[in-house]
């Protein structure tokens, strides 16, 4: 009998690629799910072998998700396949029920070996037959959410390692915007009055933009505590804080894009928006630097803080050909 999967991720872009790593010699019936809730009910329904489940999902996240299986009794072999790398999430995921854990992006290899050490070898079928799997139709928005999560994930898996914390990890998004409507994601963005900002540039290979880190005044002291700072009314320590959290999340960020591009970004030294400063500030400090954007925004939260930092990275309009043709391939059906 061939052996029946579910992949549970939000992105078509990662259903689409796990469904290409399956051996087709396996003869897999492969379904999908968008988020937990829509796994739930189709593991309530049918009998599968495997769940593979992504973290980062809106509805029900994969620990909501694993939570849920446990709580109806529901036998299933979870592989968790996440950019949610972090030590403490491969950790939480072990808790509640998942039998592994793959970094996104994953390759067949990986892949089959993984599913040895957990003793599941699927059986070839008796008469070859080609996978069942329903096709997906995939987007540019799609392409680039993925990347995002990714990318999101090393950002987050480097906070979360310096620090020794668990950072919350968000769904991404993804637009092209004009700048008046960067202008107003800024304000949507900020949820504190005052804060402080950071403008770090990068460019590789044709592709160029700039990186904006925001943090509010409200999360510099627990970030001073977590950085064993000294205590001090010192603004030059605040200063320091913020080029290093900069440093840390955007090196992440484009290093998670690079390894999926094959490019190698460089990073130019992060510039002062400035401290305790209302969002009209940082917005008048960035009128005139780009006029059409691509911007991942992101926001971070620490787990058992009051930390919350958020990110925006823009890629300037004219580098997006090049851009798009470093990640075509993930747009192949072969």
């Amino acid at each position: 009998m061939a052996i029946s999967i579910l992949i549970c991720d939000d992105s078509a872009l990662a259903r689409k690629q796990l469904s290409r790593v399956i051996p087709v010699s396996w003869g897999a019936n492969i379904e999908f799910a968008q988020h937990g809730w829509e796994a739930i009910h189709k593991l309530e329904a049918n009998t599968f072998d495997i769940l593979f489940l992504d973290l980062t999902m809106p509805e029900l996240d994969g620990y909501g998700t694993l939570e849920e299986i446990q709580k109806r009794n529901i036998a299933i072999s979870t592989v968790v396949v996440s950019g949610d790398i972090q030590p403490k999430a491969q950790q939480r995921v072990a808790e509640i029920g998942a039998k592994a854990f793959i970094k996104k992006p994953l390759d067949k290899a990986t892949l089959i070996s993984t599913l040895q050490n957990i003793g599941i070898q699927p059986e070839k079928p008796a008469s070859y037959q080609v996978q069942s799997v329903q096709p997906i139709q995939l987007r540019r928005r799609d392409v680039y959410l993925e990347v995002a999560n990714v990318a999101i994930g090393r950002a987050a898996d480097s906070l979360a390692r310096h620090f020794d914390v668990f950072v919350h990890m968000p769904l991404p998004n993804v637009n092209l915007f004009e700048m008046s409507e960067l202008q107003m994601t800024l304000r949507h963005l900020a949820t504190n009055e005052h804060m402080s900002g950071v403008c770090q540039g990068f460019s590789g290979e044709g592709i160029a933009g700039e990186a904006l880190i925001l943090l509010s005044d409200s999360s510099v002291s627990d970030l001073l505590t977590l950085m064993d700072y000294p205590e001090s009314d010192d603004a030059s320590l605040e200063l320091e804080l913020l080029m290093d959290v900069s440093n840390i999340l955007v090196g992440a960020f484009l290093k998670g894009i690079g390894e999926q591009a094959e490019v190698r970004f460089f990073q130019s030294a992060p510039v002062l928006l400035g401290q305790h400063i209302s969002i009209d500030s940082v917005v008048e400090s960035t009128k005139g630097t780009f006029n059409r954007i691509m911007a991942f925004e992101v926001s971070y939260n620490i787990d058992g803080t009051q930390i919350k930092c958020d990110m925006l990275l823009m890629i300037v309009d004219e580098s997006l050909p090049i851009l798009d043709n470093k990640l075509a391939y993930l747009l192949d059906d072969e």
